[in-house]
């Protein structure tokens, strides 16, 4: 079998989805070969090991989301508090119709592979911190805009973008093992409330 321009996408597509649905350490690359339709050389022509697959597949992903629902759920034409329950809704309405299509709830991706093997792999590990830091990057300008326009008062911006993301990911982990995308929305707009002050210095 050729290498054709889309192979490499029907690999990342592949991985992207067993990754997802099940495991990393569950899904092995004959097992992504044969359902991609490709042969063991193809694949190690674009991925030098399933490692390097694991990155590009968070890479993917990654990229996916930062042009698709975050892109659209932190508009700047958005009122900066508004955001935060796009946000919310964009991550409900995924996981609903995951599950109504599957019949489970994935999850997030980024937060499976975390608690999988950031512990057994720092390379993997560090990639996906990057990916939070930019998910926080992004609770931390709306919440920068909100103070500035007098929306809330002054807070510690920064900490509170890490612990909005720390609770949005906590939520959909627990809807998760209940496999019930409801928990997302009736946990989720509480994100709004969450305030870390500025510490005190003497």
């Amino acid at each position: 079998m050729s290498i054709t321009p889309d192979t490499k996408e029907r690999i990342l597509a592949t991985a992207r989805d067993l990754f997802h649905g099940r495991s990393y350490a569950d899904v092995g690359i004959k097992e992504i070969c044969t359902l991609a339709k490709v042969q063991k050389g193809s694949f190690y022509h674009f991925f030098p090991s399933k490692r390097d697959l694991a990155m590009a597949v968070i890479d993917s992903m990654a990229d996916d989301w930062a042009h698709g629902f975050v892109a659209e759920a932190f508009d700047e034409a958005l009122p900066p508090l508004e955001r935060l329950d796009y946000m919310v809704d964009a991550v409900y309405f995924w996981q609903k119709a995951a599950k109504n299509l599957e019949g489970r709830m994935p999850g997030c991706l980024f937060g499976n592979l975390a608690l999988e093997i950031s512990t057994r792999d720092e390379v993997i590990r560090a990639r996906l911190n990057a990916v939070f830091n930019k998910a926080s990057a992004r609770f931390h300008q709306a919440l920068e805009e909100a103070v500035e326009n007098g929306e809330i008062p002054p807070l510690d911006t920064e900490a509170t973008a890490t612990a909005m993301l720390a609770y949005l990911e906590g939520v959909i982990l627990l809807a998760k093992t209940r496999n019930d995308p409801d928990v997302v929305r009736s946990l989720g707009p509480a994100i709004k409330s969450i305030r870390i002050e500025h510490r005190q210095t003497n």
